[in-house]
Order: C-alpha cells, then structure tokens, then sequence
C-alpha cells in the first residue's frame, strides 16, 4: 500500500512537471477574447430609441437626451455598455493582543481520629510515616499569551469594465480584465461585480468602494511568478510533514 501511494505521488508531480515543460521559452498566452462575457454582452442587441426612429430630425439633433447627443447621459446603463473602474486600494491594519492569566489552589485534610482507624494502622505504618496529614493536594497554573498583526496594501488601477447583465432591479453586472505581458511576464487585473446606475458618475466612472460583491483579482504569470513559487515537492512536503 506504502509503495502504491509512493508511485501515484511520484506519477502526479511528473504530470504536473510535464504540463510545465511546454511553457520553457514561451512567453505566457493571452485570454482570447472571443466568446467571454465581455464580448457576449458587447454583441447583445443593443435598445432602440424609439423617439428617435419615429422622428429622423430628433435623432440627427445635438441636443436630444440620447447618448450620441452632445449633451446626453454617456453613462452605462444597458448590458454591453462600458464604463471605468477606478480601484485605489490603501489599507492598513495593526492589531495587537496580551493575555496573563495565572490560578493557584492548595487542598489540605487530616484525619486524626475515624473510629481508632488511624491509631491501628499508624503502628503498622513504617517508621516516620504518620496519618495526621492524610490527604494534601496543590496545584496552580500559569498562561500567557501575546499576538500581533500588521497589514498595509497599497494598489492603484483603473480598468474598462463591461456590463454583462442588467438585473430585474436595474442593478448592473459588470466584468473587466485587463493583461499585459511585458516579455515573458504577464499581469492581469480582474473586476467583478454588481453597481447601481445612479452610483455611476457623469464621466462614466465608479470607485471600488462602491461595487457590491466586489472580486478584484491582481496577478500575473510567467517566468518571474513561476521562480518565486515553491517547488512541487516542498509544497507537498509542507503538507505532509507534521513538523
């Protein structure tokens, strides 16, 4: 049995070897685009303005409330229209925790006389021994603990995002990534969420702050991530090994 799981160990971390092997001297590929939800929405049929194919002179006029009007709302509000997000990410946190606790107790009993008991078995006893203190029982306990934490990130992007679904209650969702790959790294930033229309401001941008069920995802791939992720074999070993 030993040997079994030793050979289907060593058999999946030669997969895994092997599935890295044919990225040696590429350069990480990029997400196609075709078929994601981003270009879905964007290929959505977009509403009709009704005014506006009822009246030709309306629709060719600079000053109608629709958004090719120089003066029309040019925010998101329909599924494959796109809007920035703006996520400025500052945080810092510090948390610091002390504990001491300390308990003693001590028990005594003595037994003198029960019914001539002692008297009789203190002749029998060895010499020196004696019955006076027949039970005498100590304790205490000392704990202390102490802890910390310390936190600081800092991340700045501003991405295109996309809406992908207008929820019945007018809420948008929306979905960003962006990639770039400069040689043989690449980065890629994603956004998710849900937002109000009226949160959207009228340069067609929201903050991070303001994006329900937010997941903002920042990473990349390619050669430097990969030399600064443990091998397979040391991640294995951190979890098998107790110590």
């Amino acid at each position: 049995m030993k040997k079994l799981s030793l050979v289907i160990l060593c058999a999946a971390l030669s997969l895994g070897a092997c599935g890295r092997i044919k990225d040696v001297g590429q350069a990480p590929q990029l997400t196609p685009v075709q078929q994601s939800n981003e270009s879905l929405a964007m290929a959505a049929p977009q509403p009709i303005d009704i005014l506006a194919t009822r009246d030709p002179l309306r629709a060719a006029s600079l000053w109608t409330g629709g958004k090719q009007s120089l003066l029309g709302d040019h925010r998101a509000r329909n599924r494959g229209d796109i809007l920035t997000v703006v996520v400025e990410i500052d945080d810092r946190a510090e948390i610091d925790n002390a504990t001491n606790r300390s308990r003693s107790g001590s028990e005594s009993m003595q037994v003198p006389q029960l019914f001539g008991v002692p008297q009789n078995l203190q002749d029998r006893l060895p010499e020196g021994a004696s019955l006076a203190d027949a039970v005498d029982l100590g304790s205490s306990s000392t704990s202390k603990g102490q802890g910390g934490v310390r936190r600081k990130e800092r991340l700045t992007v501003r991405l295109a995002a996309t809406v992908i679904n207008v929820q019945p209650n007018g809420v948008l969702q929306i979905e960003g990534r962006q990639e770039v790959r400069v040689n043989f790294e690449l980065r890629e930033m994603l956004v998710t969420g849900y937002v109000r229309p009226e949160d959207i401001s009228r340069q067609n941008e929201i903050t991070y702050d303001k994006i329900a069920a937010a997941r903002i995802s920042y990473g990349g791939r390619g050669q430097i991530t990969d030399v600064q992720q443990p091998r397979y074999g040391q991640q294995v070993a951190d979890i098998i090994l107790p110590f």
